[in-house]
């Protein structure tokens, strides 16, 4: 399947799969992001079938609160089937698991934390998101450049506040980013979807360090959702701030914060990165 196929599209086609425990996918080769998928696309299609196979009977106030990936295989476009297990349900936590097998071989694992607010003493504490210093919309847009950037770029539009630009050859060790979904209807897209798949957009910042585009992978992500009090504005700017805190043996261990445009934190994000050069 090639084209522009907007991710509320191709949630919009997925199907239930016999047995009542597998939903199925087909991906576009516009998600494509290398020899692979975007990871961000995948983690969230996950999601959409924990929700689908195992939170049917869920209260609206229940959330994502975490989520665990483990890229084990590449997966190229085409059909994809999402296999859903519950491994505890409790009051307010479940625990869900979901493996993406693609050709009948395991391409990723994922471990989703659901969970419902509780009553508690502790008090609330909400990060402030640092003012900002920078409007995207006074920034000149970045096209996407066909062949010259991963594929699944063309689905997000990134206006870039501070840090090295990708194999600029610049170094440093953080950046700034300011994204948003691009060619999706107003609110079209969960804002629980939306934080997962632009918590990952962002390349890490070690790939300033480089004068030419050299290859990166993610082995493992690991996601802490935060709900959101506000809805996002559907043209509404996210931030990303990724830092670098590590580096040894060809792997970057990366940390992120993504806020909404609200000024919410949304997401904490981890992952361990492979570097090929």
């Amino acid at each position: 399947m090639t084209g522009f196929l907007p991710f509320c599209e191709l949630i919009a086609a997925r199907r239930a799969l016999p047995g009542g425990h597998a939903v199925g996918f087909e991906i576009s080769d516009d998600w494509l992001q290398g020899r692979t998928t975007f990871g961000g696309l995948l983690s969230a299609l996950a999601v959409q079938a924990m929700r689908d196979i195992a939170g049917v009977a869920w209260d609206p106030g229940v959330s994502l609160r975490a989520l665990q990936t483990s890229f084990v295989a590449p997966v190229a476009a085409g059909a994809t089937t999402v296999e859903v297990r519950v491994l505890r349900e409790g009051r307010n936590v479940r625990q869900v698991q979901a493996q993406l097998l693609q050709d009948g071989a395991t391409a990723l694992v994922a471990l989703g934390v659901f969970a419902s607010d509780r009553a508690s003493r502790v008090a609330a504490i909400a990060p402030e998101r640092p003012a900002p210093t920078f409007d995207p919309e006074q920034a000149p847009p970045r096209p996407y450049l066909a062949g010259r950037m991963p594929q699944f770029l063309q689905h997000f539009d990134l206006r870039w506040d501070a840090g090295a630009l990708p194999w600029s050859g610049a170094g440093g060790d953080a950046t700034r980013v300011h994204l948003r979904l691009r060619g999706e209807p107003a609110h079209a897209v969960p804002a629980e979807l939306a934080g997962v798949m632009l918590a990952d957009v962002c390349p890490t910042p070690i790939a300033g360090h480089f004068d030419r585009p050299t290859p990166t992978s993610s082995v493992s992500w690991a996601l802490e959702m935060r709900p959101l009090q506000a809805p996002p504005a559907a043209e509404g700017w996210w931030r990303a701030d990724n830092q670098v805190v590590a580096t040894a043996g060809g792997y970057v261990n990366h940390a992120a914060r993504l806020w909404a445009p609200s000024g919410e934190l949304a997401a904490l994000a981890y992952q361990v990165v492979a570097v090929f050069g």
